[in-house]
C-alpha cells in the first residue's frame, strides 16, 4: 500500500511540475504575443501554434507557401509577422529593409541554418560557406574560395561547358522527332550535375548516359529534407520515419563521394601530379590555412558545392525552358540573337557570352519569377525600424526575393514573362531583385552559374524548338529550391535543316 501510495503521489506531482511548466510556456507565448502583435500580419491559427497550422497544411499538399505570403503582403503591407509557438519571424518586403539589412555584415544569419548543419541527427553541410553562421569564420573560408572563381580560372571553364552542353543537344538530338516527349528538367539536372562534378572536383560521372546513377535522386531526397525541417514535429510524425531514414542515407552517400574525392585529390597533390585550380583545390587550400581544419570540415564545402552547383542551374534553365515554349515570339527573338552571335559553331567562346544580351534579359527574367533559391534570413541583435514599425531585438528577419518579384510595387503586370523589363536602359526597381542574395553573403557562384547557364541554353536554342506537352499545371514544387512540378515536358524538333557543325 505505501508503495502505491508513493507512484501515486509521484505521479501527482509530475503532472502538477507540467502544468506549472505549461502554464509558464503559455505565459512566455502571451508575452511573445504582446512583444510582437503591433507588427501587421494575419490572424493566427491558434493561441499556442500561431501559423503553424497553415504552413504545415500548404506543405503536406505541396502548395507553395510563398504564394500565400504573397496574398498576405497585398493585405497586411511590406512587413508580415508570422508565428509559430514562442518563435516570430518577421518576412521583410521592403526595399528599405532589404537594404538596410543584407547589404551590411553586421546582421549575422538565423540559426535556421543550423537545420541544414545537421539534419535529422545527420552531418549535412555542416560549417560550409553556406551553412556558417560565425561571419569572420564565413569571410575567411570565402577569401580561400574567391580563386576558384575569378575571371581567369571561368573563362577556362568554357571547354567544359561546351563538352558537356553539347553531350546533352547530342542526346537530345535522338530524341527530337516532334513527338517523343522529353522531361527537360530531368535532362538539365543530369547535365548540371556532370558539369559541377567535372569543373569543381574532377569527378567523370556521365550522368546523362547513366540511368542507375545515385545521385539526382541523393540531391532530391535531401532537399525534400530541407523542406521538411521547417515542421518541427516532423521527427515525430507517423509515418515520416521511413523518409528520414532515407535522408540520412542519401546525405551519407554525398558526404562518402565527398570524402573519397577529396582523399583522391590528397594523394595526387602527394604524388606530385598536377592539380587544376579548382573548387576541391580551394577546399584543400583552406584545410592548410586554417588552424584545427579536419576532413568532415572539407566534406562541409564539398557537399555545399556539389548540390548548390547542381540543382539551381537545372532548375533556372527548366523554367526558362518553360517559359520560351510558352512565348514563341520571345523564343524567335532570343532564337535570332543566338544565330546573329552564335551562327553554326559548335564551341562558344567567353567573348560570346557578352553580346548574347538578349539571353542575358531571358535568364535574369526567369530568376526574377522563379528564383531557385528565393530567401534568406537574418538575425538582427539590436531594435530597428523598418517602414515605420518597431522590430523588437533579436529578431529573425526573413527576405524572399519570389515574393518581391511578384508584387505590382516593384514590377508592373508581375507574372507576364518580360524580358525587357532587363534591359540594360530599363528602369530597375532597388532592392526587389536577388536571387542570389545581396551584399557580403551573395552566392560565390553567381557568375559561374550564369555562365554555365548562357552555354548550355545558347545550345538549346541553337539546335531545337520546344512544344510543351498538353496538360502540365506550371505549378512550382518547393523541395528547398523552386523547380517546375510537371518537369517541363516538350516535344522538340530540329530547327530547320541540320547545320553544319564547325569543329
Amino acid at each position: 500500500m505505501g508503495v502505491w501510495s508513493f507512484i501515486t503521489g509521484a505521479a501527482l506531482l509530475l503532472l502538477i511540475l507540467v502544468a506549472i511548466c505549461f502554464l509558464l510556456y503559455c505565459g512566455y507565448i502571451y508575452y511573445t504575443h504582446v512583444k510582437y502583435d503591433h507588427i501587421p500580419g494575419p490572424p493566427r491559427d491558434s493561441f499556442l501554434f500561431g501559423h503553424s497550422s497553415t504552413l504545415i497544411n500548404l506543405t503536406k499538399q505541396n502548395i507553395l507557401a510563398f504564394d500565400t505570403f504573397l496574398e498576405w503582403a497585398e493585405r497586411y503591407g511590406p512587413l508580415i509577422r508570422i508565428n509559430g509557438l514562442h518563435r516570430v519571424v518577421v518576412l521583410v518586403l521592403s526595399s528599405e529593409g532589404v537594404k538596410e539589412i543584407l547589404m551590411s555584415p553586421k546582421y549575422t544569419k538565423d540559426p535556421f541554418y543550423k537545420n541544414i548543419d545537421i539534419m535529422f541527427g545527420a552531418r549535412f553541410m555542416g560549417k560550409g560557406l553556406l551553412t556558417d553562421l560565425n561571419y569572420e569564420h564565413w569571410h575567411k573560408q570565402r577569401r580561400i574560395m574567391d580563386p576558384a572563381f575569378s575571371r581567369t580560372y571561368l573563362i577556362g571553364l568554357m571547354g567544359t561547358f561546351n563538352e558537356k552542353a553539347e553531350d546533352l543537344v547530342d542526346t537530345l538530338g535522338d530524341k527530337a522527332d516532334g513527338k517523343c516527349q522529353v522531361g527537360m528538367h530531368n535532362m538539365l539536372s543530369r547535365v548540371t550535375l556532370d558539369i559541377i562534378a567535372k569543373v569543381a572536383f574532377g569527378m567523370e560521372l556521365n550522368s546523362l548516359h547513366d540511368d542507375q546513377t545515385p545521385f539526382l535522386r541523393a540531391i532530391s531526397t535531401v532537399m525534400r529534407g530541407m523542406v521538411e525541417t521547417r515542421n518541427p514535429f516532423t521527427q515525430y510524425t507517423p509515418g515520416k520515419q521511413d523518409f528520414i531514414r532515407d535522408v540520412r542515407k542519401n546525405i551519407k552517400l554525398l558526404r562518402k563521394t565527398g570524402q573519397e574525392c577529396i582523399e583522391r585529390r590528397m594523394k595526387a597533390i602527394q604524388d606530385g601530379e598536377d592539380i587544376p585550380v579548382d573548387i576541391l583545390t580551394q577546399i584543400l587550400k583552406g584545410a592548410e590555412l586554417e588552424d584545427g581544419c579536419n576532413l568532415e570540415n572539407l566534406i562541409d564545402n564539398f557537399v555545399t558545392f556539389f548540390i548548390a552547383g547542381q540543382e539551381t542551374t537545372a532548375n533556372q534553365l527548366s523554367f526558362a525552358v518553360m517559359e520560351l515554349a510558352r512565348y514563341p515570339e520571345i523564343l524567335t527573338r532570343v532564337q535570332t540573337e543566338v544565330d546573329e552571335v552564335i551562327g553554326s559553331k559548335r564551341d562558344i567562346d567567353y567573348e560570346d557570352l557578352g553580346k548574347l544580351q538578349y539571353l542575358s534579359q531571358v535568364l535574369k527574367e526567369t530568376l526574377r519569377l522563379y528564383p531557385t533559391a528565393p530567401g534568406t534570413s537574418r538575425i538582427a541583435d539590436e531594435e530597428l525600424i523598418i517602414e515605420g514599425v518597431k522590430i523588437p531585438p533579436r529578431t529573425t528577419l526573413w527576405f524572399n526575393t519570389y515574393i518581391m518579384g511578384r508584387m505590382e510595387n516593384f514590377y508592373q503586370d508581375p507574372l507576364i514573362f518580360n524580358p525587357d523589363r532587363f534591359h540594360p536602359d530599363a528602369p530597375k526597381p532597388g532592392y526587389a531583385y536577388f536571387p542570389f542574395s545581396l551584399g557580403p553573403r551573395s552566392c560565390i557562384g553567381q557568375v559561374f552559374a550564369q555562365m554555365e547557364a548562357k552555354v548550355v541554353m545558347a545550345k538549346l536554342l541553337q539546335r531545337f524548338e520546344f512544344e510543351l506537352v498538353e496538360g502540365q499545371s506550371f505549378e512550382i514544387l518547393d523541395t528547398g529550391t523552386l523547380r517546375p512540378k510537371d518537369g517541363v515536358i516538350c516535344r522538340l524538333r530540329p530547327r530547320g535543316e541540320q547545320k553544319s557543325r564547325k569543329q
